[in-house]
């Protein structure tokens, strides 16, 4: 969703592995009589909304009598926090949110209690199958999905329709249509982007790779080995090659961050203390990003708090989903998380009360009227029925994730994605680069 998390320090990874001599799903004791007692759920980020925190507590304290304290804590140190909170009795949350990528980090060193027996109760074959992968081992489940986000295309309807290009239905229409509009640039915009690509953007480019049937690594025999270099990945990457070149004037440093501004009109950089750092103004004709983005783009306007706001405005702003090679939704990288109870919880029975609480219909549904996918596949009408919410529904239906390999924040970590991307506009041998950075993810991938 509306956020990305950082990497695992190498100091970090190392002490995950105080969590190697416990079983997976060791148990502390305690009751769902919860009189007097109190377990922590740790939140990531501000995603979940205020109201959705107060129905977790006061549904909590009426079934079963015990307080929920709830913690934030930011994306860019939750991994690093709980890496030193998870093998700690004393200071384990009792319930973890986790990026859906970092799962497979946490649970295959049993930070994570088994809750396989509890999976059919709170949704089964409904809750995302994606997102339930990455959080099962040998079989397994010890998370489950929270909520989801999926990627689709913003476009400037002006732009595409100055260009005389119409939406696409293929992936090969959208490779042309964007290149077309680039070389058209109706505006005469400098640096002009048919489709805003950053160089390093690996989380949204990695879908050609996806939908020419690519993956980034498979398990064989038991043990992950990067496919960079298959004929598949090979295809997406060529493919890729070629918007960067001709469709993207986006840097190549440029990651998946607020690539919505240059959709916009205008628009201002900020930074952490909301200082302005730059201004920029209209450069590209097609984004792709989270669902969530469509809140900073349109029409500037003064919100209701008297604060610059974005209105969005239907004659100048669109939204698609991206075509795979058959029409369909193309294949892209699911954003959300996972939800899991601590190993070391010393209320393990409590704590699967608020698990139950969670993947309750009022609560699921409540996710979704908060613009949240949820985790229970059923409850996916809750979103609405307004553009956003069917891109979102329509994109999601096809989405991946990154391998669920012990070692992936690792890999994440060290930015290889980013630095295999980084170089593909510019390869004179994308075969060799897809080998060579094979070689970088087999040192990392089955890392424990």
């Amino acid at each position: 969703m509306k956020r990305k998390l950082t990497g695992l320090t190498a100091a970090a990874v190392a002490s995950l592995l105080l969590f190697t001599g416990c079983s997976q799903g060791a148990q502390g004791g305690g009751s769902a009589e919860g009189d007097g007692k109190s377990i922590t759920l740790w939140l990531a980020g501000g995603d979940t909304p205020d109201e959705l925190r107060d129905y977790l507590k006061t549904e909590f304290k009426d079934k079963t009598g015990a307080t929920l304290k709830i913690e934030e804590q930011g994306w860019g140190d939750v991994v690093t926090k709980l890496t030193t909170a998870l093998p700690d009795a004393n200071n384990t949350p009792d319930v973890a949110e986790i990026g859906n990528t970092q799962s497979p980090t946490f649970t295959n060193v049993g930070a994570f209690l088994d809750i396989s027996d509890m999976k059919d109760e709170l949704g089964g074959d409904d809750l995302i199958p994606s997102f339930v992968e990455v959080g099962e081992v040998d079989g397994k489940n010890y998370t489950l999905p929270y909520y989801f986000g999926s990627r689709y295309m913003f476009y400037r309807k002006d732009v595409w329709d100055a260009a005389g290009v119409a939406l696409p239905k293929t992936l090969a229409e959208f490779n042309s249509a964007v290149t077309a509009i680039t070389e058209k640039n109706p505006k005469g915009i400098d640096k002009f982007s048919g489709f805003y690509l950053g160089g390093q953007d690996w989380r949204d480019g990695i879908s050609w790779i996806f939908a020419n049937g690519g993956e980034i690594a498979e398990l064989k025999d038991g043990k992950w080995v990067a496919t960079l270099d298959s004929p598949e990945a090979i295809t997406g990457l060529e493919q890729l090659q070629a918007i960067y070149r001709t469709a993207s004037n986006a840097p190549n440093d440029a990651k998946d961050a607020n690539q919505y501004q240059f959709l916009n009109d205008s628009d201002q950089v900020k930074d952490e203390d909301g200082e302005v750092t730059d201004d920029l103004s209209l450069a590209a004709a097609t984004i792709m990003a989270p669902g969530w983005a469509h809140w900073s783009i349109g029409d500037l306007v003064t919100g209701e708090d008297g604060e610059p706001a974005r209105e969005w405005n239907d004659d100048v702003f669109g939204t698609f989903v991206l075509p795979g090679n058959d029409g369909e939704p193309a294949p892209v990288f699911a954003g959300g998380s996972n939800i899991g109870i601590s190993a070391k919880s010393k209320e393990p029975e409590l704590a699967k009360e608020l698990l139950r609480i969670i993947y309750s219909e009022d609560y699921q549904t409540m996710l979704g009227k908060n613009g949240l996918g949820p985790a229970n596949q059923a409850y996916a009408s809750s979103l609405g029925d307004d553009q956003f919410a069917k891109a979102l529904i329509e994109s999601a239906a096809n989405s991946k994730l990154t391998p669920a390999a012990p070692g992936w924040a690792a890999v994440e970590a060290k930015n290889v994605m980013e630095g295999f991307f980084a170089k593909i506009r510019d390869a004179e041998d994308l075969e060799k680069l897809a080998k060579d950075t094979n070689a970088e993810l087999d040192a990392l991938l089955n890392q424990k």
